[in-house]
């Protein structure tokens, strides 16, 4: 018994490596080297090379003619796979769509819970010539935005403990995160300003599963200086409408 739990705690660990290798290529890093990925890593250059092999085995990375790493053909397929799986039906993008024209321009989005972190599947550019960019797929803090306290809604005292620790705020933020998540489930609205990067603002809403449980959080956001109160308050119909509209299609629902 001892003999297979330690082959699996090294197992998750090379797991654990491989995927934070591939997490190093990005729209800025579009290809690296070895030495790049053992730089970055602070692993030994014989387990980068362990690795990179093992990837480019699986299709996952790829060695061009001049020695660098790109990610492999192998991840075209799982790419397909997972817009697929997360392409919104028509009526959920008009949605977004319909949000952004009422708030004036601004940008819309939707967000998951990803373990400790948030994840924009989904928006609609606003018109606004200053706007905030997020792209999709892109992980963020669960601790930060409002997205992040609607999605915390009917978070367990572990789950925000571990949220809290993540964010590196002390023991007290754990209740700071439970009375963020309890307002925003009381008003049926958040709003943040600043939380996590100064100047920017966001006002979010939970979109909900047929059994009430959030799924994810429908949302705007953009320059802290157009997100006054005033402006909030007139977001808030144009808000809670979509969030209803989105719980009501079901898309995230998960029945299958």
């Amino acid at each position: 018994m001892g003999t297979a739990a330690g082959e699996g705690g090294e197992g998750v660990r090379s797991v654990l490596r491989a995927l934070d290798l591939l997490a190093l290529f990005d729209e800025s890093h579009r290809s690296r080297s070895v030495r790049e990925l053992t730089d970055a890593t602070g692993l030994a250059k014989s387990t980068v090379v362990r690795l990179v092999a093992t990837l480019e085995q699986r299709g996952l990375l790829w060695s061009r003619g001049d020695g660098r790493l790109t990610p492999g053909a192998g991840l075209l397929r799982w790419a397909a796979l997972a817009q697929d799986a997360w392409r919104l039906p028509p009526e959920a993008v008009e949605c977004l769509r319909v949000l952004s024209v009422r708030s004036g321009g601004e940008s819309s989005r939707i967000y998951i819970r990803q373990g400790g972190s948030r994840v924009c599947v989904a928006q609609h550019e606003g018109t606004q010539q200053l706007r905030h960019v997020v792209r999709i797929g892109e992980e963020m803090p669960l601790w930060a935005g409002a997205s992040g306290h609607v999605l915390l809604i009917g978070g367990s005292s572990r789950t925000l403990s571990r949220v809290a620790s993540a964010a590196g705020r002390g023991p007290d933020f754990a209740s700071v995160l439970e009375t963020r998540a309890r307002l925003a489930a009381e008003r049926g609205w958040a709003v943040s300003h600043g939380e996590r990067e100064d100047g920017v603002s966001a006002v979010a809403a939970p979109v909900t599963d047929a059994a009430g449980q959030v799924v994810a959080a429908v949302g705007l956001g953009g320059p802290t200086s157009r997100f006054t109160d005033e402006r909030v308050e007139s977001f808030r119909p144009a808000l809670t409408e979509a969030a209803k509209r989105l719980s009501e299609l079901g898309f995230l629902g998960g029945s299958g």
